[in-house]
């Protein structure tokens, strides 16, 4: 009578031995986590990535020596005056900057930011780059940007991690470039 039931507890003893032990050291199996041992015999575990999205890395601003140093320190002193938020002065961002560098000679007096590139060309000497894409854009350049929902468009130069104007940022404007400036070293 006795040996059944030995019998009949040895073999469960058998059957949850292997599950309490994993259940122990913690590596039962999830759809999360990759439970793995370490060398200390410590558990650790990682998350497990399903998916990547994907997410465009743009190379820092090249700088290109033709360009005029002053557009450069410009930049410089439009990010350094930049907050994180917009507060709709672009224009006169970017005017400042290009006042307190040098590149200008006066202050420009266009009011709208879609209007800057003509003013530039017309009165202070700048040229009009072949190139459409911001990111491609030297380090100092000036990029226009089409009218957006107001009508003023928007204006920002290119820094060497992203662009600047009233606010600082890594990813260019939604607008339409309508292009590209820069003034040359005489």
């Amino acid at each position: 009578m006795r040996r059944p039931s030995f019998l009949i507890f040895l073999s469960l003893a058998c059957f949850l031995a292997p599950t309490a032990a994993i259940r122990a050291e913690g590596l039962a199996p999830s759809s999360s986590r990759f439970y793995y041992k370490a060398q200390g015999g410590k558990i650790g575990s990682a998350r497990i990535v399903r998916r990547y999205f994907k997410r465009k890395i743009h190379p820092p601003a090249q700088i290109d020596f033709r360009i005029d140093p002053r557009l450069r320190r410009a930049a410089t002193i439009a990010e350094e005056r930049s907050c994180a938020r917009t507060k709709a002065r672009c224009w006169r961002s970017v005017k400042e900057a290009l006042l307190d560098s040098g590149a200008v000679s006066s202050y420009p007096k266009t009011y709208y930011a879609c209007q800057a590139g003509e003013e530039l060309v017309r009165d202070f000497g700048f040229k009009k780059l072949s190139m459409r894409d911001p990111y491609a854009a030297p380090l100092g350049a000036v990029i226009v940007y089409g009218k957006g929902a107001n009508g003023a468009g928007h204006v920002e130069l290119r820094t060497k991690t992203g662009f600047a104007s009233d606010y600082h940022s890594k990813k260019r404007c939604y607008y339409p470039v309508i292009a590209v400036y820069a003034k040359f070293s005489s």
